[in-house]
């Protein structure tokens, strides 16, 4: 489905997905071909059939079976129009296996959609698909008038409460929405929790840590990390049960606080996993001043994000989830390596690296 380009952020490189199809015209058929255009076009028809495969629960039905399109389709509760056209359309873009052809054919879980899709597996990242079903699909609809307006198109448009505001006064939804991030998010810390050099380092405060997750996986790797997930007081319980989950209470520890109001904790690293793009200029500039403040020299703030790469020609991910946060919240925004490396150089930071993690994601790292 996609080639991996290479770009540079902040001096360092950085790998990114775009479509294939772009990638082959552009550099071998110097012929105009509507194709990338045609694709791209209609990807949202592929995109609502998986979100909908997720949603109705088909790969957590299959689970390790293969079942014929009538048999999954009768458990689905599918109408038998469907069948085989909607199962046949996630074969084709790989997301489903199936033996032979035909009626009696037989449907299974690929690799990727038994580790990725099945709720019963620890790996599962469809809450987030449900999420982006459920949500986004529909608010991107009034994507014209989000770009004329810059406001946002989501519940508030509707008279109804702001993302989070809604999300932290209905704990449910709150657990269930941390459930949809912790999917998108693990591969991340881990890949964190691997390549940044924590050896010279003794303590880590993640800033909006959540479910606790960055710090778990931090102090999973490195025993000699002590760690504090930092969040409001509405989901300190929720992280201490994912940490005590993880049989870590002695090493990884929960704060609550908003970080908007109250000053961040004293720690060698500061971490700030999909934060920073969530708010205005202003606001970005208050949290990097608060991890300034917390830090000791030498002390580092990490910021992961879908990095957009410095000349913005390439991490097509990265631009789009900007244009989320205009939909989400009118004036937030996701940023470049060099743009992290502009404000933490105006609040004192002298030293910088931007470090690829995984698919379109990095961190940008910031030294006192």
């Amino acid at each position: 489905m996609y080639e991996r380009g290479v770009e540079q952020i902040g001096d360092q490189e950085h790998r990114a997905t775009r479509p294939y199809s772009q990638g082959k015209c552009r550099h071998m058929n110097p012929t105009p071909n509507p194709s990338a255009i045609l694709q791209t076009a209609f990807s949202f028809w592929g995109s609502k059939v998986l979100l909908t495969a997720v949603e109705v629960g088909l790969f957590t039905t299959l689970g390790s079976r293969r079942l014929t399109g009538e048999e999954l389709g009768k458990e689905l509760r599918f109408h038998p129009r469907a069948n085989p056209d909607f199962f046949d359309a996630l074969v084709a873009m790989k997301f489903l296996g199936r033996d032979g052809d035909g009626p009696q054919s037989k449907y299974f879980n690929t690799p990727e959609g038994a580790l990725f899709l099945d709720a019963t597996s620890p790996r599962y990242i469809g809450g987030l698909l449900v999420m982006l079903s459920a949500r986004l699909f529909k608010f991107w609809n009034d994507l014209p008038e989000a770009v004329r307006t810059g406001r946002p198109q989501n519940e508030v448009k509707h008279g109804q409460k702001g993302m989070f505001e809604e999300l932290y006064s209905n704990l449910p939804r709150l657990e269930q929405f941390m459930g949809a991030m912790t999917g998108l998010s693990r591969i991340n810390f881990e890949a964190l929790a691997e390549k940044f050099d924590f050896s010279q380092f003794r303590t880590l405060c993640d800033v909006g840590g959540a479910t606790g997750l960055l710090s778990i996986e931090v102090a999973k790797r490195h025993h000699h990390m002590k760690c504090v997930s930092f969040d409001l007081p509405v989901v300190e319980p929720i992280a201490k049960q994912h940490i005590a989950a993880a049989g870590l209470e002695s090493r990884v520890s929960t704060a609550s606080g908003d970080f908007f109001k109250d000053r961040l904790l004293k720690a060698d690293v500061i971490t700030m996993g999909m934060i920073l793009h969530d708010w205005n200029l202003e606001k970005k500039m208050h949290l990097i001043h608060s991890a300034y403040d917390a830090l000791p020299p030498g002390g580092a703030l990490v910021a992961i994000e879908a990095l957009i790469d410095d000349a913005r020609r390439e991490n097509v991910h990265g631009l789009l989830m900007s244009l989320n946060m205009l939909i989400e919240f009118g004036d937030a925004f996701d940023y470049s390596g060099a743009d992290f490396r502009r404000w933490c150089g105006d609040v004192g930071f002298k030293r910088f690296e931007v470090i690829h993690l995984a698919g379109p994601s990095s961190a940008a790292v910031a030294y006192k």
